[in-house]
């Protein structure tokens, strides 16, 4: 087997960076988008091996796995840097509901070690995202997004919606605010 090895002045004359180059050969994963979550659950990762807490880094895997598995769809529909600092927070947001409901249905089923498990993994999550409204907090943001809007039906719901969605992502349980903006605009 013969192999060439070339200095890394080699590589300058190329039309293609090096690090584009590698980034399109297949098996090498080089993580592109904006940095600030990523690094933060990559940096929390690190920390969860070096302190060897299995539930910890068995939560960051999962965690790195989903968004790397969104990061390959959002591949597929044309957006090479993967998904945004707000589609993680999206899927940090899913996750804690998925083990939400995880953890009742241990409950309900008599299994309270596996809930306690489902909600230190929640815990874990949790430490990613905002801090979350309080009621009164969500209440005055969506009576601003009401007014910002200019909404006076149960039809501009979906705006104000978007609004809330586009300005509070992490912050606040959508679907406890989909029930007081329904409120707020049907009294």
């Amino acid at each position: 087997m013969f192999i060439l090895q070339l200095p890394p002045e080699a590589f300058k004359s190329l039309a293609i960076p090096m690090w584009g180059w590698m980034a399109s050969q297949p098996g090498v994963d080089v993580q592109k988008g904006s940095g600030t979550m990523r690094d933060e659950i990559s940096t929390a990762m690190k920390e969860a091996l070096k302190a060897k807490d299995q539930l910890a880094l068995g939560t960051m895997r999962l965690i790195s796995a989903a968004l790397k598995d969104r990061d390959i769809a959002a591949r597929s529909n044309g957006n090479a840097d993967g998904i945004s600092d707000d589609e993680i927070l999206g899927l940090l947001q899913t996750m804690i509901k998925q083990r939400n409901e995880s953890a009742r249905m241990y409950r309900d089923g008599d299994r309270p070690e596996l809930a306690e498990t489902e909600e230190q993994e929640i815990a874990i999550i949790q430490q990613f995202l905002p801090q979350q409204l309080d009621k009164a907090g969500m209440q005055a943001a969506i009576d601003f997004a009401i007014a910002e809007i200019g909404a006076s039906s149960v039809k501009d719901m979906g705006q104000v919606m978007a609004f809330l969605k586009k300005g509070y992502t992490g912050q606040m349980d959508f679907s406890a605010a989909s029930k007081a903006v329904k409120a707020a605009l049907m009294g």
